[in-house]
This record gives structure tokens, C-alpha cells and sequence, in this order.
């Protein structure tokens, strides 16, 4: 289950840090973060379509340099979330999301890993998802845009943790948890995310 993309991400990735951010923040640091990221243009309208990947690394990367670590992981993780409240109002129609609450954690699990892989180039970009939906699940991104170019003690990837945690806990398990246990960030290859209840 491998999916690529060729640069163009969700507006997801930028709205709903706009989101996050001004809940925590207030609308003042809504303006700075996107003015330090050069995205001042979404500060009158947000996007409607697809954005360049880049634009969601440099907005990213602008989050922990304003903010530091501790708290831009804070802010992707709820943006993440966000995100996976805005899919199941949204995009996952609710005759699936009725089947999948009901099934066994496990079949549900794969079925919604199959539905994750195959909607993956909304999130990933250039990037390649993977999952093995063996407990406890494991999903995979390479080349992660949300931590491109960047180093760190700690993962960065908490906007994909967040939207993966949402997901899994509506449709899966309600005590899902993810955590991502291993960044490219850190050094690792990969961006690995562990979900276990």
C-alpha cells in the first residue's frame, strides 16, 4: 500500500494551523507565523485547493521558530486534529464511518489503512505512505514535508499524528493513541507512527 504524489498537498495543512493557532494565540500570532512563513496572502482568504508542499514545510518550520518545539508540536498535533474532525464531516461518508465503528479494531483498522493509502497523496506530496495494519499498526511516511530539512531531538510530525489519532479513535478503538516512533528529524529514515489501545 505505497502512494505518490507530485508536490500539491491538502489546504488542510495550512488551515487548520490557522485554526490552532488563533485558539491558542489569539488572531495576532496567526499574522506574525504567516508573515515569518511567506504566506501573508492566506491571512485575507485561506486556500480552497491544493497548496504547494512547500509552502506547508516552510510553514511548519516557521511554527517551531516562532514558537519553539514544545509548543508548534502542540499546535500541529490540534491542527491534526482538526483536520481529522474536518474528514469525518466532510469526506468519509458516514455509512462507512457507521460500518468501521462497529467492526472488530482489527478489520477496521485495515479497512481504514486501505482508505488512508489510497487518499494519501492529499497529505504526503512528493513524500510515499505506508502501513502495516498488524497490531499494532504502523503507518510509514518518507520524505515527510513536515519536517524537511529540519533537526531535532524530538519528532515533528504532529499534525499527521494528530489527524492518524482522530481517525483511529472515532472509527477504530476510542483509546487509539499514536505516537510517532521515529522521525526523519531525529535521524531515522523514516517517519514512523505506532497506534496501540
Amino acid at each position: 500500500m505505497k502512494t505518490e504524489n507530485h508536490g500539491r498537498v491538502g489546504p488542510n495543512a495550512i488551515i487548520r494551523v490557522a485554526e490552532a493557532l488563533e485558539a491558542r494565540q489569539g488572531s495576532d500570532a496567526v499574522s506574525e507565523l504567516f508573515q515569518r512563513a511567506g504566506l501573508e496572502r492566506y491571512l485575507d482568504a485561506m486556500p480552497t485547493a491544493m497548496v504547494e508542499e512547500g509552502e506547508v514545510t516552510r510553514l511548519q518550520s516557521a511554527l517551531r521558530d516562532y514558537l519553539g518545539i514544545p509548543v508548534a508540536r502542540a499546535i500541529a498535533r490540534d491542527a491534526g486534529m482538526r483536520t481529522g474532525d474536518y474528514l469525518l464531516a466532510v469526506r468519509i461518508p458516514r455509512p462507512a464511518q457507521a460500518i468501521l465503528s462497529v467492526l472488530p479494531p482489527r478489520l477496521a483498522t485495515r479497512t481504514l489503512l486501505k482508505a488512508i493509502g489510497g487518499n494519501a497523496w492529499t497529505f504526503v506530496g512528493t513524500g510515499v505512505f505506508s502501513a502495516d495494519p498488524a497490531y499494532p499498526p504502523r503507518l510509514t511516511v518518507s520524505d515527510s514535508l513536515l519536517c524537511r530539512g529540519a533537526t531535532a531531538s524530538e519528532p515533528l510530525c504532529d499534525f499527521y499524528a494528530g489527524t492518524f489519532e482522530r481517525l483511529f479513535t472515532r472509527l477504530v478503538h476510542k483509546d487509539a493513541k499514536v505516537t510517532e516512533i521515529a522521525c526523519r528529524a531525529n535521524g531515522a529514515a523514516d517517519c514512523v507512527f505506532e497506534i496501540r489501545w
